[in-house]
């Protein structure tokens, strides 16, 4: 039977409408995030509890820190610095300008400091407009071969760097292939999990140092811990409904950070749910892998 955690707290009763990508600066020992539709970034710093957000000209969804003040914003049609000491954001490169129905969205560092991000039909038709994108100082922007997708999730990357998990969240599976960061190729492409709840949809992922993937699932109010065999391991159910996101972070990286949305929720559903949009942390028995951190120089 899979072990159940418990104890997820409220550390930050943010009310996002769609809060997403969170990430640990070990640097700066804070958390980031981004609220989607409010076009803004977060910033929480634990030993505090202080927090702080910068605007930003278009919706961001999904963030890496970088070894200097700035953090790497995928926003809806770009990548950009977001510079955390003046609030500008300068622009890096164009994503997906051709295709207007798309927008940026999960993402996350691989290990070798490449930022490695999805897009995603952002008119819900249906259609599997969405790819996958790896963006190096070095290489600049290189796309993966991977299937086109509806909305692309689930990205993050095995100890060892050479595996990528990733998903289409509509197709309520999260799969994984084989991956070369320095030729930014992929194969091997196959079904690692199926979800095993009707009611939820795979959002983003985190991989421990032991090398199992916790997922949040959107929709099922808990965060899933998945063996490197595909098989639940551990469930920490959340008050909220829609888990967006999670990332491990504090000195000893056994705390886990989650991002939650109150987005298409009812009156009655946010009177039920007060804490939807917040974001929650727990202590685990287990670590985070690795700081994620984006090789914004090419030396």
């Amino acid at each position: 039977m899979p072990h159940v955690h418990r104890g997820a707290e409220l550390v930050v009763d943010a009310k996002n409408t769609l809060g997403e990508s969170v990430v640990w600066c070990d640097r700066r020992q804070r958390i980031y995030w981004t609220d989607i539709e409010a076009s803004s970034v977060w910033e929480y710093e634990p030993r505090t509890g202080a927090t702080r957000t910068w605007p930003t000209p278009a919706r961001v969804g999904s963030l890496a820190v970088c070894t200097d003040d700035r953090l790497l914003i995928g926003l809806e049609k770009a990548l950009g610095y977001l510079d955390l000491t003046s609030g500008a954001v300068i622009p890096l490169v164009d994503v997906e300008r051709e295709v207007p129905e798309t927008r940026v969205n999960d993402g996350r560092c691989d290990r070798a400091g490449n930022f490695v991000f999805g897009t995603m039909n952002d008119t819900h038709d249906g259609r599997a407009l969405g790819a996958f994108y790896q963006y190096s100082a070095l290489d600049g922007l290189r796309k993966l071969g991977l299937p086109p997708v509806r909305i692309a999730n689930s990205i993050c990357f095995s100890p060892d760097g050479l595996v990528m998990y990733h998903c289409d969240s509509l197709a309520r599976e999260i799969r994984r292939c084989r991956y070369d960061p320095n030729g930014a190729t992929v194969r091997d492409d196959t079904r690692f999990i199926t979800l095993d709840e009707p009611r939820g949809n795979p959002d983003g992922s985190v991989i421990d140092a032991q090398g199992h993937v916790w997922n949040a699932e959107w929709g099922g109010a808990r965060i899933v811990r998945y063996s490197p065999r595909g098989e639940i391991d551990a469930i920490l159910p959340l008050p909220v409904p829609n888990p967006t996101c999670v990332a491990f972070g504090g000195a000893a990286q056994d705390e886990l950070y989650i991002t939650t949305s109150r987005m298409e929720m009812s009156p009655a559903q946010l009177a039920a749910n007060p804490a939807a949009g917040g974001l929650f942390r727990v202590r685990l028995p287990v670590r985070g892998g690795h700081a994620e951190v984006f090789a914004s120089s090419t030396k």
